[in-house]
Protein backbone atom coordinates (compact mmCIF):
# COMPACT_ATOMS: atom_id res chain seq x y z
CA UNK A 1 0.00 0.00 0.00
CA UNK A 2 1.36 3.45 -1.16
CA UNK A 3 1.45 6.04 1.53
CA UNK A 4 0.21 9.73 0.65
CA UNK A 5 2.16 11.78 -0.67
CA UNK A 6 2.32 14.74 1.74
CA UNK A 7 1.71 18.35 1.38
CA UNK A 8 2.05 19.74 5.46
CA UNK A 9 4.46 18.02 7.62
CA UNK A 10 5.95 18.43 11.19
CA UNK A 11 9.52 17.06 10.95
CA UNK A 12 10.56 15.73 14.62
CA UNK A 13 14.37 15.38 14.87
CA UNK A 14 16.25 14.61 18.65
CA UNK A 15 18.84 16.88 19.77
CA UNK A 16 20.74 13.86 20.57
CA UNK A 17 20.99 13.28 16.87
CA UNK A 18 22.90 16.53 16.17
CA UNK A 19 26.09 14.89 18.71
CA UNK A 20 27.54 13.15 15.44
CA UNK A 21 30.47 11.85 16.90
CA UNK A 22 31.06 14.21 19.23
CA UNK A 23 30.33 13.33 23.04
CA UNK A 24 28.67 16.76 23.28
CA UNK A 25 27.10 20.12 21.34
CA UNK A 26 26.65 20.56 17.38
CA UNK A 27 28.25 18.01 15.10
CA UNK A 28 28.35 20.59 12.20
CA UNK A 29 28.57 18.01 9.09
CA UNK A 30 24.93 16.65 10.82
CA UNK A 31 23.54 19.94 10.90
CA UNK A 32 24.86 20.79 7.45
CA UNK A 33 23.45 17.42 6.30
CA UNK A 34 20.10 17.95 8.11
CA UNK A 35 20.01 21.59 6.25
CA UNK A 36 20.23 20.28 3.01
CA UNK A 37 17.45 17.14 3.55
CA UNK A 38 15.14 19.98 4.70
CA UNK A 39 16.06 22.77 1.97
CA UNK A 40 15.42 19.84 -0.95
CA UNK A 41 12.12 19.00 0.85
CA UNK A 42 11.19 22.88 0.91
CA UNK A 43 12.43 23.46 -2.76
CA UNK A 44 9.86 20.44 -4.01
CA UNK A 45 6.72 22.77 -2.51
CA UNK A 46 6.03 20.96 1.14
CA UNK A 47 5.19 22.81 4.08
CA UNK A 48 7.79 22.28 6.75
CA UNK A 49 7.79 22.68 10.04
CA UNK A 50 10.44 21.08 12.20
CA UNK A 51 10.41 20.22 16.04
CA UNK A 52 14.07 20.23 17.33
CA UNK A 53 15.14 18.47 21.11
CA UNK A 54 18.17 19.59 23.18
CA UNK A 55 19.45 16.32 24.86
CA UNK A 56 22.52 16.68 23.18
CA UNK A 57 22.77 19.78 25.53
CA UNK A 58 20.38 19.18 27.83
CA UNK A 59 17.75 17.42 29.47
CA UNK A 60 15.47 18.23 32.59
CA UNK A 61 14.61 14.49 33.63
CA UNK A 62 18.55 13.83 33.72
CA UNK A 63 19.13 16.29 35.85
CA UNK A 64 16.41 15.20 38.38
CA UNK A 65 17.91 12.03 39.22
CA UNK A 66 20.81 14.05 40.11
CA UNK A 67 18.93 16.12 42.82
CA UNK A 68 18.09 18.70 40.49
CA UNK A 69 15.03 20.42 40.93
CA UNK A 70 12.85 18.75 37.68
CA UNK A 71 11.11 22.04 36.97
CA UNK A 72 14.40 23.92 36.70
CA UNK A 73 16.05 21.08 35.12
CA UNK A 74 13.00 21.09 32.15
CA UNK A 75 13.42 24.44 31.40
CA UNK A 76 17.07 24.54 30.99
CA UNK A 77 16.06 21.88 28.50
CA UNK A 78 13.75 24.24 26.93
CA UNK A 79 16.61 27.11 26.28
CA UNK A 80 18.54 23.67 25.19
CA UNK A 81 16.17 23.37 22.31
CA UNK A 82 16.30 27.23 20.99
CA UNK A 83 19.78 26.86 20.92
CA UNK A 84 19.60 23.88 18.61
CA UNK A 85 16.23 25.85 16.75
CA UNK A 86 18.79 28.83 16.34
CA UNK A 87 21.50 26.80 14.74
CA UNK A 88 19.25 24.81 12.18
CA UNK A 89 17.47 28.44 11.19
CA UNK A 90 21.15 29.70 10.84
CA UNK A 91 22.13 27.06 8.29
CA UNK A 92 18.97 26.78 6.56
CA UNK A 93 18.98 30.65 5.64
CA UNK A 94 22.87 30.36 4.69
CA UNK A 95 21.18 27.54 2.28
CA UNK A 96 18.60 30.49 0.99
CA UNK A 97 15.05 29.00 2.76
CA UNK A 98 12.99 31.68 4.64
CA UNK A 99 12.62 30.35 7.65
CA UNK A 100 10.70 31.21 10.62
CA UNK A 101 11.76 30.61 14.36
CA UNK A 102 8.70 30.74 17.05
CA UNK A 103 9.39 30.16 20.65
CA UNK A 104 6.70 28.26 23.40
CA UNK A 105 8.50 31.03 25.77
CA UNK A 106 8.48 34.75 24.69
CA UNK A 107 12.17 35.63 24.00
CA UNK A 108 11.56 38.43 21.44
CA UNK A 109 15.16 39.03 20.54
CA UNK A 110 15.80 35.65 19.01
CA UNK A 111 12.23 34.68 18.28
CA UNK A 112 8.45 35.33 17.59
CA UNK A 113 6.34 33.95 20.45
CA UNK A 114 3.88 31.00 18.79
CA UNK A 115 0.67 31.96 17.73
CA UNK A 116 -1.08 29.26 16.28
CA UNK A 117 -2.62 31.21 13.32
CA UNK A 118 1.00 32.95 12.49
CA UNK A 119 2.90 29.78 12.37
CA UNK A 120 -0.10 28.72 9.85
CA UNK A 121 0.11 31.70 7.43
CA UNK A 122 4.18 31.47 8.07
CA UNK A 123 4.05 27.77 6.20
CA UNK A 124 1.25 28.94 3.87
CA UNK A 125 3.75 32.01 2.89
CA UNK A 126 6.37 28.92 2.44
CA UNK A 127 8.71 29.51 5.23
CA UNK A 128 9.95 27.04 7.11
CA UNK A 129 8.31 26.95 10.67
CA UNK A 130 10.92 26.09 13.49
CA UNK A 131 8.48 25.48 17.02
CA UNK A 132 11.26 25.78 19.86
CA UNK A 133 11.06 25.64 23.57
CA UNK A 134 8.77 22.51 23.61
CA UNK A 135 5.44 23.45 25.03
CA UNK A 136 6.63 25.53 27.19
CA UNK A 137 5.43 23.98 30.50
CA UNK A 138 7.44 21.96 32.82
CA UNK A 139 7.12 17.44 32.47
CA UNK A 140 5.98 17.61 28.97
CA UNK A 141 9.27 16.29 26.48
CA UNK A 142 9.64 17.62 22.88
CA UNK A 143 8.08 14.74 21.35
CA UNK A 144 4.61 15.92 23.22
CA UNK A 145 5.22 19.10 21.60
CA UNK A 146 5.47 17.63 18.32
CA UNK A 147 2.35 16.34 18.78
CA UNK A 148 0.67 19.05 19.93
CA UNK A 149 2.20 21.54 17.54
CA UNK A 150 1.44 19.31 14.65
CA UNK A 151 -2.34 18.64 15.20
CA UNK A 152 -2.53 22.45 16.19
CA UNK A 153 -1.13 23.47 12.29
CA UNK A 154 -3.17 20.59 10.58
CA UNK A 155 0.12 18.72 9.93
CA UNK A 156 -0.80 15.53 7.82
CA UNK A 157 1.72 13.29 9.39
CA UNK A 158 4.74 13.59 11.68
CA UNK A 159 7.86 12.19 10.55
CA UNK A 160 10.28 11.56 13.29
CA UNK A 161 13.89 11.83 11.80
CA UNK A 162 16.14 9.28 13.97
CA UNK A 163 19.94 7.05 13.34
CA UNK A 164 17.63 3.74 12.23
CA UNK A 165 15.55 2.78 8.99
CA UNK A 166 12.42 2.92 10.94
CA UNK A 167 10.73 0.62 13.51
CA UNK A 168 11.86 -2.25 14.69
CA UNK A 169 10.70 -5.47 16.88
CA UNK A 170 13.62 -4.73 19.08
CA UNK A 171 16.60 -2.51 18.62
CA UNK A 172 18.21 -2.55 15.79
CA UNK A 173 21.38 -1.41 17.50
CA UNK A 174 21.31 -4.02 19.78
CA UNK A 175 19.99 -6.96 17.98
CA UNK A 176 21.51 -7.62 14.50
CA UNK A 177 18.14 -9.43 13.52
CA UNK A 178 15.36 -7.19 13.94
CA UNK A 179 12.58 -7.46 11.97
CA UNK A 180 11.33 -3.68 10.69
CA UNK A 181 7.46 -3.44 10.10
CA UNK A 182 7.06 -1.25 7.06
CA UNK A 183 3.18 -0.43 8.72
CA UNK A 184 2.30 -1.39 12.43
CA UNK A 185 -0.66 -0.22 13.79
CA UNK A 186 -1.05 1.69 17.21
CA UNK A 187 -2.48 -0.37 19.04
CA UNK A 188 0.52 -3.32 18.22
CA UNK A 189 2.73 -0.49 18.97
CA UNK A 190 1.74 -0.32 22.54
CA UNK A 191 0.95 -4.06 23.39
CA UNK A 192 4.53 -4.90 21.95
CA UNK A 193 5.97 -1.44 24.12
CA UNK A 194 8.11 -0.42 21.52
CA UNK A 195 9.55 2.96 22.33
CA UNK A 196 8.71 5.21 19.54
CA UNK A 197 7.87 8.35 21.47
CA UNK A 198 6.54 8.79 24.82
CA UNK A 199 3.09 8.03 25.78
CA UNK A 200 1.45 11.51 25.82
CA UNK A 201 2.73 12.29 22.74
CA UNK A 202 1.61 8.46 21.27
CA UNK A 203 -2.00 9.34 22.95
CA UNK A 204 -2.35 12.54 21.20
CA UNK A 205 -1.64 11.09 17.64
CA UNK A 206 -3.63 8.28 18.76
CA UNK A 207 -6.92 10.56 19.57
CA UNK A 208 -6.60 12.89 16.41
CA UNK A 209 -5.44 9.73 14.00
CA UNK A 210 -2.18 11.94 12.75
CA UNK A 211 0.35 9.29 11.32
CA UNK A 212 3.64 8.95 11.96
CA UNK A 213 6.15 7.68 10.03
CA UNK A 214 9.79 6.96 11.13
CA UNK A 215 12.63 7.47 9.04
CA UNK A 216 16.85 7.43 8.92
CA UNK A 217 17.00 11.10 8.60
CA UNK A 218 20.82 10.01 7.92
CA UNK A 219 20.84 8.70 4.76
CA UNK A 220 20.27 11.31 1.70
CA UNK A 221 17.06 11.85 0.16
CA UNK A 222 15.37 9.61 3.02
CA UNK A 223 13.16 12.95 3.40
CA UNK A 224 12.15 13.53 -0.23
CA UNK A 225 11.11 10.06 -0.17
CA UNK A 226 8.92 9.51 2.75
CA UNK A 227 7.25 12.71 1.76
CA UNK A 228 6.49 12.02 -2.02
CA UNK A 229 5.13 8.52 -0.17
CA UNK A 230 7.63 5.96 -1.18
CA UNK A 231 6.95 3.07 1.43
CA UNK A 232 9.78 1.52 0.96
CA UNK A 233 11.81 4.28 3.06
CA UNK A 234 10.75 4.02 7.11
CA UNK A 235 7.87 2.74 8.98
CA UNK A 236 4.53 4.64 9.33
CA UNK A 237 2.06 4.42 12.32
CA UNK A 238 -1.43 3.82 11.61
CA UNK A 239 -4.78 3.83 13.43
CA UNK A 240 -7.15 1.55 13.19
CA UNK A 241 -10.96 3.39 13.52
CA UNK A 242 -12.89 1.95 15.81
Amino acid sequence: MRRNNYKRVLLKVSGEALLGKQGHGIDGDILTHYANEITAAHGEGYELSIVIGGGNIFRGVKGATKGMDRVQGDYMGMLATMINSMALQDALERNGVQTRLMSAIRMEEIAEPYIRRRAIRHLEKGRVVIFGAGTGNPYFTTDTAASLRAIEINAEVILKGTRVDGIFDADPEKVPDAQKFSTITGDEVLERQLDIMDLTAFTLCRENETPIIVFNMNVPGNLNKVLSGNNEVGSEVIWEKD
